[in-house]
């Protein structure tokens, strides 16, 4: 049976917790979700509305609905990674299937009086999936410089946990970073600078270097899983004042359910004699959680045919909770008390799942700016532009605790905008689009996490109360991001291509 530990005493919980930027990242980025029309014109909806994920961008945009009305999209996304580690190459893909993407209802209710300016009251409401987080990345190749021996050694040594503890305690006795050291110690991955000292708080990588002036070949591999969703609810209420006004609100709730699974193995013939051999080193990951944001939005119809918008995002408010569990396993030689000279075997599996306490994050709030032009009724161009500063992320409270990380966001991340226009030509009843977009990187350096580049088209039918509609869109972005974060940072070039098709229906009422 699977066991779990629940760390109730708060600095405990808090300060065992390991979050990092990547972590933020995740739930502060979305994804190109929503209606076929809307991501056939990647997105740039903010000026234009009358599209139920236009109130994603400008929530101003419901009132440009003329008639109530409900619709639905289904969705399917292929990724596909190509990683490159040290010269060698592999290429893996996910596939999913999503039945349900987005899912909205608007009720348009006219005034009908020619004693108030106000036209129109509209009430909406809209779900879709604003993160898909179904993934999956395997990297290998021969390491001539570094072992994760120095990640266990950077942990045991930032925790400052002594060798009496680490013999003497339980797991579920310890914060992450002692955990992590105990897993370290126990499967003879580190061992203590001074082992006759039970105050000894200095380790060392028991790996095995190479031959006098090299380092050492170790072959790694490095797999990576995850899936889960974010969730946005959009509680939208949007009025027209006159003829050339719109004005909305969003009040927002989302839903985090996300799962990670990585798996690190390592192999050396750097000794016979002495050190580690090989070794795997697992962690599971659950993080669960839900937030809220509002978003205000305006658009202006300038003249018949130029249309202007402008929309705000608040920061999100999030609170999550993890679960994690490690294991980690090796082989090698000299293993034991006494040593053991032949050829051995270490596990140091905890079979614990630690529940850590809740903890916040907030993610940074969004500007849009929207134009469009409509030629009549044969089509129309539309372009978004919106700034968003990552370095605003931070996690709560800032303290003693979090504030290394919140520091590393601001040091580390950028202001960012994100360009997107789109165009739909009308034949009759058909309507053909098409779309670019481009975000760039949220980090300063531009190389951890790349610009993203994107390329939609799509195609409508009106058969009167009824329209169906279906988009493709492409999706390319490169990232560098070490496997682990600290003492040994080493990772995968890593080029990601998303290819989404999609389904929507929707029905006047």
């Amino acid at each position: 049976m699977k066991k779990y530990l629940v760390l109730i005493i708060a600095g405990l919980s808090i300060s065992a917790q390991s979050q990092e930027i990547k972590d933020a990242l995740r739930y502060a980025q979305s994804d190109l979700g929503g209606t076929s029309r809307f991501r056939s014109m990647s997105g740039a909806f903010g000026a234009l509305g009358g599209d139920f994920s236009s109130i994603n961008v400008n929530p101003a945009g419901s009132a440009v609905f003329v008639t109530s009305q409900v619709g639905a999209t289904a969705s399917n996304y292929n990724l596909k990674n190509k990683s490159s580690y040290f010269g060698t190459d592999n290429n893996t893909s996910e596939n999913t299937f999503d039945i349900l993407n987005q899912a909205g209802a608007a009720f348009v209710f006219n005034t009908n009086s020619e004693k108030t300016n106000w036209k129109k009251f509209v009430l909406s409401i809209n779900y879709e999936n604003t993160g898909n987080y179904d993934n999956n990345v395997f990297s290998y190749g021969t390491n001539p410089n570094n072992s994760v021996g120095d990640y266990f050694k950077n942990r045991a040594n930032a925790a400052n946990v002594t060798l009496g503890d680490l013999e003497n305690y339980y797991y579920d006795e310890f914060t992450l970073r002692e955990q992590t050291a105990y897993l370290g110690y126990h499967a003879y991955i580190i061992n203590p600078v001074n082992p006759l000292n039970q105050n000894n708080i200095d380790y060392e990588s028991n790996i095995a270097s190479g031959p006098a002036g090299s380092l050492g070949n170790y072959y790694q591999e490095n797999s990576f899983y995850s899936s889960g969703y974010n969730g946005k609810l959009s509680f939208n209420a949007a009025a027209q004042y006159g003829d050339r006004l719109y004005f909305g609100l969003n009040l927002n709730t989302h839903f985090v359910d996300y799962t990670q699974s990585t798996s690190f193995y390592e192999s050396n013939n750097n000794s016979q004699t002495t050190g580690v051999k090989n070794l795997r080193y697992n962690t599971d990951l659950y993080t669960y959680g839900s937030g809220i944001s509002v978003q205000l939005g305006a658009i202006a119809k300038i003249t018949d045919a130029l249309r202007l918008g402008l929309a705000y995002e608040s920061p999100t408010w999030y609170e999550f909770t993890d679960e994690l569990k490690q294991t980690a396993n090796s082989t090698g030689y000299n293993y034991g008390n006494p040593p053991n000279a032949g050829l051995s075997s270490a596990n140091s599996d905890s079979n614990i799942t630690v529940v850590y306490d809740p903890y916040r994050l907030r993610t940074p709030g969004k500007l849009t700016a929207s134009g469009a032009y409509v030629f009549g009724k044969s089509g129309l161009i539309s372009v978004d532009f919106a700034v968003k500063d990552y370095g605003n992320t931070q996690y709560r409270p800032n303290d003693s605790y979090f504030n290394p990380v919140n520091n590393e966001m601001k040091n580390d991340l950028d202001m960012a905008s994100e360009f997107r226009i789109g165009a739909e030509y009308r034949i009759q009843q058909w309507s053909l689009r098409g779309g670019f977009r481009n975000e760039q990187s949220p980090y300063k350096n531009g190389k951890t996490v790349g610009d993203l580049t994107g390329l939609s088209t799509g195609f409508g039918y009106n058969f009167g109360y009824t329209k169906l509609d279906f988009a493709y869109a492409y999706a390319q972005r490169d990232s560098n991001q070490g496997f682990f974060s600290y003492g040994f940072t080493d990772g995968a070039m890593v080029k990601t291509v998303n290819n989404t098709a999609s389904v929507s229906l929707l029905f006047e009422l």
